[in-house]
């Protein structure tokens, strides 16, 4: 039974790859050739300032790393968001498998959604209120590490204390009544991810305007209006994924058990 999930989890993903990939390629993928455009900008501008070659560029065809920006956007993009959405998938079907029958008396459906929300909840919008996601031609090249190292641990911490809250709300039930135990689990959790993100150091690299010897403004700070839609797209991407991967899996889910229970009921 447990590899029947597994597998369904893993189709699950590719679907919600699929669907996230379009959504990708129709509203980030612009915003980051945007703000790859800046990056180039700039390095120009601080060039025309400093006479010496201190830019980072993507190279005269719009790509970097030896690849173009049209391999990028399309075969690159697409099989990366193909591989985290089949391992997104592979972990959604193991929270599954832990949490059905758990979590209260409810269909394989109602948990696959409930699932999803918790998912996107602790691994990506509460991380990302600490570290919000941000193109990758923004940030500094020398910081990356501790970037995703601070990122990382946001969110492991972040999954562990939303499955503390639920633990507590479950103890709680008795005593204090679904509604209530569930409200106290809630509170419990955004106190102490509030505590987290005021213990973590943050990390603000957006540039602003660069400046001449004189003060004068030589080229703009990046856009507020780019930074907001690509975070704002982010946002819609994950949607995407944990929508369709608590929609689809939740369907496939329901049949397979559904099927497994008449044929315990036919054998027993």
């Amino acid at each position: 039974m447990e590899k029947q999930i597994i597998w369904r989890g893993l189709l699950a993903g590719a679907a919600a790859g699929v669907l996230s990939f379009i959504f990708s390629r129709i509203f980030l993928e612009p915003v980051i050739d945007k703000a790859i455009g800046y990056e180039d900008g700039i390095g120009a501008a601080r060039e025309a300032l400093s006479g010496a070659a201190e830019g980072h560029h993507h190279g005269a065809d719009g790509g970097f790393e030896g690849f173009t920006r049209a391999v990028q956007m399309n075969i690159g993009m697409g099989l990366g968001v193909l591989l985290f959405s089949i391992a997104i998938g592979a972990l959604f079907a193991v929270v599954f498998a832990v949490a059905y029958g758990r979590i209260g008396d409810i269909s394989a459906r109602l948990t696959s959604l409930y699932v999803a929300g918790g998912m996107l909840v602790s691994l990506f919008i509460v991380p990302a209120l600490k570290y919000p996601p941000s193109p990758p031609a923004l940030s500094l090249d020398e910081t990356i590490r501790q970037r995703t190292l601070l990122y990382l641990l946001m969110v492991v911490l972040s999954a562990a204390l939303f499955v503390a809250a639920v633990y507590l709300g479950r103890r709680l039930t008795e005593k204090l009544g679904a509604w209530n135990a569930t409200l106290a689990g809630a509170g419990a959790y955004i106190v102490a991810t509030a505590i987290l993100m005021l213990v973590l150091p943050t990390i603000d690299e957006t540039p602003g305007p660069l400046l001449d010897d004189a003060g004068n403004i030589v080229y703009e700070g990046f856009p507020a209006d780019l930074l907001y839609d690509f975070r704002l797209f982010s946002l819609g991407n994950q949607l995407v994924i944990y929508a369709t991967l608590g929609l689809v899996f939740g369907a496939m889910a329901a049949k397979l058990l559904g099927e497994s229970r008449r044929q315990e009921q036919l054998t027993a």
